[in-house]
């Protein structure tokens, strides 16, 4: 929101120094990250009856997180400046009475620096002055500028000691805050395209900012639909048509790349930017791969692929809590049985292998796989269809999902008609992606409604007990 003149003007006076609001969460939202079982930290509308915030950052502790849980906040633009001016206001929310830590942190110059104020509580908006000559935590005063500023609402500071709990930390508890108009002096922030951040007006994490390369393309086309395949014939990790493991994450913290879930054509699909390495995690769903020996993978990469690798491993841990020995294949454009192509053929990449065609590390067990890890020089990659098969497609297996609709283009309703199976779920997406209706008809025909709908192409998802299969929709 915009902060009122007469504020804007006593801060000027009290400091001394020209700050500025250096976020105020109207436009582009920052990159945002959660840290020790913070709970969330989203963007929302200002909580307050008739407030004139507009949109406010909103923090979630969990009660099942460390006392010491934290939202972590990247500024888009400049960095806060506290070289000589070491405050930074923050207008705060809250319900309760509570004791807010901020941490400012990465400075260009000076050490990460920690401090806090209280909040009375009853609901209203309190400016919070931040002073980072007073440090706290254990930490140093700030002396630099900084492009991060860290929010951990269980502190009480009442120990001697740091990170103690019940002494400077409440017990985690679920709570919720609300942040707004972070001020501070700036000073322009350091060149930012390799930093594994959305920062600096990038388009995406380090690239299509003003001093970054150009994003990399997307595939104009969705990976390949697989063929259908009984449960117990597959292992699945990510694909449209399976049912898949229980993932605990596809975008693991111990590696630079970042993962997130995009839409190509209606189709959910990863894409990894900054690699570096990737993992995906699944200690919930971890397997026993034995019968499963069959390997596939899609892939998609704007980048050149000559002299180029594409590497993979699954983590074995044997039972236990960590790796214990892997199956790892290196895919350059040398690699037999499956080599990386060069050039680029510019479309999708399919990865078919026998786990024999992996070379093991510390052995070859492939009892509990827990992880697969990917890394690449690419830089960024588009993956679909990450699974494992006993490559048995039986005579009833070959049988396609039949799934008809009519009438397409509509006006008013798409009627949605299966052969023989029921459709469980019906998803439709919009060609951005964002999901704008769903059903649950248990029925072997469904009705969809498009009259509540802009006219469009549209995606739907439609799950029924032969598989999945993805549709288009013209919306008149």
């Amino acid at each position: 929101m915009k902060k009122i003149t007469f504020l804007f003007c006593v801060l000027i006076t009290t400091f001394g120094f020209s700050q500025v609001v250096l976020e105020d969460f109207e436009g582009d939202a920052p990159t945002l990250a959660l840290s020790n079982g913070m709970g969330s930290a989203t963007i929302v509308a200002d909580p307050e009856s008739g407030g004139t915030h507009g949109q406010v950052l909103e923090l979630i502790t969990s009660a099942a997180g460390e006392s010491w849980q934290q939202a972590e906040l990247y500024l888009q633009g400049d960095s806060m400046d506290l070289t000589t001016d070491n405050i930074v206001s923050v207008d705060v929310y809250s319900d309760a009475p509570f004791v807010m830590l901020a941490k400012v942190a990465n400075g260009a110059t000076g050490p990460d620096s920690a401090t806090s104020r209280a909040h009375p509580g009853g609901s209203v908006w309190v400016t919070l002055d931040f002073d980072f000559s007073a440090p706290e935590d254990g930490t140093a005063p700030a002396t630099g500028t900084y492009p991060e500023i860290y929010f951990l609402p269980m502190w009480n500071g009442m120990g001697t000691g740091s990170n103690t709990v019940n002494n400077n930390w409440e017990n985690a508890a679920d709570t919720t805050t609300y942040v707004d108009n972070i001020t501070a002096t700036s000073a322009p922030t350091p060149e930012t395209c390799t930093d594994g951040i959305l920062n600096n007006e990038e388009e995406e994490i380090d690239c299509g900012g003003p001093n970054c390369d150009p994003c990399p393309g997307e595939p104009a086309t969705a990976a390949p639909v697989q063929p259908f395949r009984a449960p117990d014939n597959v292992k699945s990790i990510f694909c449209e048509e399976y049912n898949n493991i229980a993932v605990d994450t596809y975008d693991t913290p111990w590696c630079p790349g970042t993962t997130n879930t995009v839409m190509i054509e209606g189709r959910p699909t990863q894409v990894i930017t900054g690699l570096g390495c990737e993992g995906i995690e699944f200690i919930t769903g971890r397997f026993d791969a034995t019968e499963f020996p069959f390997f596939h993978m899609d892939i998609w990469t704007d980048t050149p692929t000559m002299d180029k690798s594409f590497n993979f491993k699954f983590s074995n841990w044997t039972g236990g809590g960590g790796e214990t020995n892997a199956l790892e294949y290196s895919m350059t454009n040398a690699s037999s049985p499956v080599p990386l192509p060069n050039p680029n053929p510019g479309t999708w990449i399919s990865i078919d292998l026998q786990l024999s065609d992996f070379t093991p590390i510390n052995g070859g067990d492939i009892t509990d796989f827990v992880q697969f890890v990917i890394s690449s020089d690419l830089g960024t990659v588009y993956y679909d269809n990450l699974y494992l098969h006993n490559n048995n497609l039986s005579v009833d297996e070959f049988s396609q999902v039949n799934i008809s609709v009519y009438p397409n283009p509509t006006l008013n309703v798409w009627n949605v008609k299966t052969s023989a199976q029921t459709i469980n779920s019906i998803q439709v997406f919009d060609i951005l992606g964002k999901q704008v209706l769903t059903l649950s008809p248990n029925t072997q025909d469904a009705v969809i409604d498009a009259s509540t709908l802009n006219s469009g192409l549209y995606f739907a998802k439609v799950n029924s007990d032969a598989g999945t299969q993805t549709l288009k929709l013209v919306r008149e």
